[in-house]
């Protein structure tokens, strides 16, 4: 079945807060607890991430909506509101020591030069942040490689904005499907050089990844078209054989 059933979600008067207990994962650079929604070891099928960057937070309320309405037994794949914390509470793109987070990963083309980026509705692409003293320096980042390696997702999508396409090298069945949901076109990548992205982390992994840029839209349209794809995707209600088989390298735990 690839429709919503009313039987897997809660009634409207009981989403206005999360009936899911979280696992918490590890901790922020200013010890703030990351949180995991859903299935505590694997493997799953899908891992969902919002706001790597924390000025990005739409991410986390559009996750957040489609989490909510789910009945907790019916949660299938795991969820992370928050990749960020201290980057959302500041509104900042990068985490508290000033490390954009997807460029931390340990890649082999991490790089330790400073990464540039222009800012919402800017144009110039002159604001500089680090991208740590290593790959994987920063303490969200080492607890989302932990994560990934526990729950062994076969795919990670992760929720970024503003660019509105659905970014995926592999041209995956499940790109597609998400692309065709939410009318958005699918994009082999970004344009431009990503060193030491989550990305690429996965890719060299054999994770399928999925990287959904929501369009600068008001809220409640990205609501209204976004978080009933999110709950096909957290109750696993999307056609079978979607989801690819793993070309992880990640190992039984």
């Amino acid at each position: 079945m690839t429709e919503d059933s009313h039987e897997l979600l809660l009634p409207r008067e009981r989403r206005g807060t999360l009936a899911l207990e979280p696992t918490v994962y590890g901790r922020s650079a200013r010890g703030v607890a990351l949180e995991c929604f859903g299935p505590q070891f694997g493997p799953v099928e899908i891992l969902l991430l919002a706001s790597m960057h924390g000025d990005e937070s739409d991410t986390t309320v559009v996750l957040s909506d489609a989490l909510r309405a789910v009945r907790p037994d019916a949660v299938r794949n795991p969820a992370v509101l928050c990749v960020n914390p201290d980057g959302v509470m500041r509104g900042t793109r990068c985490n508290a020591r000033g490390v954009d987070l997807n460029r931390n990963l340990p890649t082999k083309n991490w790089s330790a030069n400073p990464v540039y980026y222009r800012g919402h509705g800017q144009e110039n692409q002159d604001m500089r942040l680090g991208a740590g003293k290593q790959g994987a320096s920063e303490p969200e980042t080492r607890a989302l490689i932990a994560l990934v390696e526990r729950l062994k997702p076969k795919a990670v999508v992760s929720l970024h904005a503003p660019l509105a396409c659905i970014e995926d090298p592999e041209a995956s069945a499940l790109g597609q499907w998400i692309s065709g949901k939410v009318k958005l076109p699918l994009l082999p990548d970004v344009g431009y050089e990503t060193p030491g992205s989550f990305g690429t982390w996965c890719d060299e992994q054999g994770i399928t990844i999925i990287t959904w840029e929501l369009p600068a839209e008001p809220l409640p349209d990205i609501l209204a078209s976004h978080a009933p794809v999110l709950r096909k995707l957290i109750t696993a209600r999307y056609p079978e054989r979607l989801v690819p088989d793993s070309r992880s390298t990640i190992g039984p735990a």
